[in-house]
């Protein structure tokens, strides 16, 4: 008699939930080959799409009574110019900066979201599409939080790192950024210099590892949360400690799900911030 087919443990349920769809899977060691699509994928739609938004709100703009709509991009676009004004004092710098930290605002609080899909909502409809073409659907594997990926965080703290690189050189000029580079912040004496240049790469690793780590560590633990919601709901059953299960998925995910709210957006007003304030240090001089 064949085996009875059963459903994934609970260890199999959240490993599989946590693998993306890769070129091919990681060996365990750094393997810079390795691509994340359904990362790419996510991060690229969610992306057009907070671009489309904020180009129609610009598009449709009146001079007169705004609409509902319209009041409320003024409003992110108004708290968005006030922090890089308080931080960034240089205005023409601020024509750019001030756009770029409104677009990581919205991209990546569109990507955070995505955590308030059903978690098995976007697997589900992923299988199928498997499936329908003679795939292994056990085997079917999407993430749709592209900011619960690594690569993706350290990808946007990179992208602000070279931001900043372009500012320091726009601003203080190649020469003035060396001389900080190996002068800073210890002096000028030339014993120094291999000093201060260490601390200042330091400086800048960890800003930018940090940056990204924070991300991604709160946006992960947020989406393991909810899986772990999730596995009480599939043990339920009509018994005393299957209704309590079931009444504690219901309760555990509705108060979890109001709280993450608070830290999807929390999450993307940080990451904006710390972008101006980076930027912003890149302005200053020593």
């Amino acid at each position: 008699m064949a085996a009875e087919e059963h459903g994934p443990n609970a260890g199999e349920y959240i490993s599989h939930h946590l693998t993306h769809l890769q070129n091919h899977p990681m060996s365990g060691v750094i393997d810079f080959s390795v691509v994340n699509y359904d990362s790419i994928f996510w991060a690229l739609l969610l992306g057009v799409i907070g671009s489309y938004v904020l180009w129609r709100a610009a598009k449709d703009a009146s001079s007169g009574v705004p609409g509902r709509f319209q009041a409320a991009i003024e409003i992110l676009i108004e708290m968005v110019d006030s922090q890089a004004k308080g931080i960034i004092h240089n205005a023409t710098s601020r024509k750019l900066v001030s756009p770029l930290a409104l677009t990581v605002f919205v991209w990546i609080f569109l990507m955070n979201s995505m955590d308030f899909l059903p978690v098995d909502f976007v697997a589900r409809v992923w299988e199928m599409i498997v499936g329908g073409t003679g795939g292994d659907t056990h085997h079917a594997y999407m993430r749709s939080v592209p900011t619960a990926d690594l690569s993706t965080t350290l990808g946007l703290s990179v992208s602000v790192l070279l931001v900043c690189v372009v500012y320091n050189l726009k601003i203080k000029g190649l020469g003035g950024w060396l001389h900080e580079l190996f002068c800073a912040p210890f002096g000028a004496h030339p014993l120094l210099w291999p000093v201060n240049f260490g601390f200042q790469m330091i400086e800048f690793a960890a800003k930018t590892i940090s940056h990204g780590m924070r991300l991604f560590g709160n946006m992960y633990a947020g989406e393991l949360v909810f899986m772990l919601i999730a596995l009480m709901g599939s043990a339920a059953a009509f018994t005393g400690s299957g209704i309590a299960l079931a009444l504690g998925h219901i309760i555990a995910g509705s108060v979890w799900s109001i709280f993450h709210i608070l830290i999807v957006a929390l999450q993307a007003f940080v990451f904006m911030m710390l972008t101006l304030v980076y930027v912003g240090q890149a302005h200053d001089t020593h």
